[in-house]
């Protein structure tokens, strides 16, 4: 109610998408490039392309994309046993569903980790500029304070990183705890969370066929991650090249 004595309530509804856009835009960006295509290696994507999406992370996300990658391809070598990172049945499904940057960060900060996991990841000088991780989130918060003011552009920035957060959560918790399966193996299917984080949540069909580009297998499963690959492809922007069991 403050919110709407405080700003127009027009102004409120446009910083409510613009979080929800660049939450969507983060998430999708994370699933094609750091998954799919760095962590993977599934789908091969054009510089221009590729460029993009690191600048696009950098900015919605901080995440420094050597040590993503990492943390993911070390899930997948102990998924939901002792040694993953943010498995939900080692660490309990709350602390994972609410804590898990936590347990994402501490993993990352593991420099032995990083190399072993992340050999074959080339490191050039976008990366020396990228890996500074709090300078792309401080731009991305001082162009929301430029559009909005100091109070609500402050809000929704932060607001796009929450939501971010969660999505992301719910994929380690959420979606290794809940849900459907197509396959016999720890991870769930989540038809709305798959709709919200680009195909992300069918998660049970990743950890099957991890080195596929495509997460949906039912006609009805949506993934908005592969429909994009798809365009880059139509584009001559992407090239499917499938996994050599990096993960």
């Amino acid at each position: 109610m403050l919110n709407w004595i405080l700003f127009d309530g027009r102004e409120v509804l446009w910083a409510l998408l613009g979080v929800f856009l660049c939450a969507q835009v983060g998430t999708l960006a994370t699933t094609v490039y750091l998954h799919r295509g760095l962590a993977h290696r599934s789908v091969e994507l054009h510089p221009m392309a590729r460029w993009l999406m690191r600048l696009t992370i950098w900015l919605t996300t901080g995440i420094a994309p050597r040590e993503w990658a990492a943390v993911h391809r070390k899930h997948h070598r102990f998924a939901d046993t002792e040694g993953d990172p943010h498995s939900p049945y080692v660490h309990g499904f709350w602390q994972i569903q609410l804590l898990n940057l936590h347990y994402y960060r501490r993993e990352a900060a593991d420099a032995a980790m990083v190399k072993r996991y992340s050999r074959d990841i080339g490191y050039d000088a976008w990366d020396r500029l990228f890996d500074k991780t709090t300078l792309g989130p401080i731009l991305f918060v001082l162009t929301w304070i430029a559009v909005f003011g100091p109070l609500l552009g402050t809000a929704a920035g932060f607001g796009s990183f929450g939501l971010y957060i969660f999505l992301n959560a719910s994929i380690n918790g959420a979606a290794h705890w809940i849900g459907y399966q197509n396959f016999s193996n720890t991870a769930r299917n989540l038809w709305l969370l798959a709709l919200l984080t680009a195909g992300e949540g069918l998660h049970n069909n990743h950890h099957e066929y991890p080195g596929s580009s495509r997460f949906s297998q039912k006609w009805w499963e949506i993934d908005l991650g592969w429909w994009t690959i798809s365009l880059l492809r139509a584009l001559k922007l992407a090239r499917v090249a499938p996994s050599a069991g990096l993960a």
